[in-house]
């Protein structure tokens, strides 16, 4: 009875062991990676008053002081604006689909009829923002910022046909 407990665990053993092997020698064609984020910023913008219409997609803007310029109906589409300030920034009609906005200021702003969808807010501030028309489906906001979007939210984005506080869960 022990012999056979003792070769019993061994058969297990060995066919855990020939598994394994098997699985590094001959990888599952199955197997899947991620390639890494695409080099950014490859070429160096100047920041003017009017950025009015242009496209930005992509482009990363780190610590950057943005009060006032004037963004609207510009393609900021997959931007990043961590630590930036945005404060009365005219953001007006701006497609910001996949932006990340860590910790950025938004004051003031004009984010009306702006296409947030995708977007990641988290730590941003909204006070006082003009969000009419703004679409912010699926987009990621601290619970205390969404709560207050929604005290305000209202109309329809007219490129998505979404309403603001719709898209906000509100």
């Amino acid at each position: 009875m022990q012999q056979t407990r003792f070769l019993s665990r061994r058969i297990g053993s060995f066919c855990i062991a020939a598994f394994l092997l098997i699985a590094l020698v001959f990888p599952s064609s199955q197997v899947s990676a991620k390639r890494p984020p695409e080099t950014r910023n490859q070429e160096k913008i100047e920041i003017s008053q009017d950025m009015h219409g242009r496209d930005l997609s992509g482009y990363e803007f780190i610590k950057v002081d943005l009060r006032g310029v004037d963004l609207s109906e510009s393609d900021l589409t997959g931007a990043v604006f961590n630590n930036s300030q945005l404060k009365n920034t005219d953001l007006h009609g701006a497609n910001m689909k996949d932006v990340l906005a860590y910790s950025t200021d938004f004051d003031e702003a004009d984010l009306r009829d702006a296409n947030f969808t995708n977007a990641l807010l988290m730590e941003s501030n909204f006070s006082g923002a003009m969000i009419d028309g703004a679409d912010f489906t699926d987009a990621i906001l601290n619970r205390i910022e969404l709560k207050k979007l929604c005290d305000r939210a209202q109309g329809t984005n007219t490129s998505t046909g979404i309403d603001t506080s719709y898209s906000l869960g509100c």
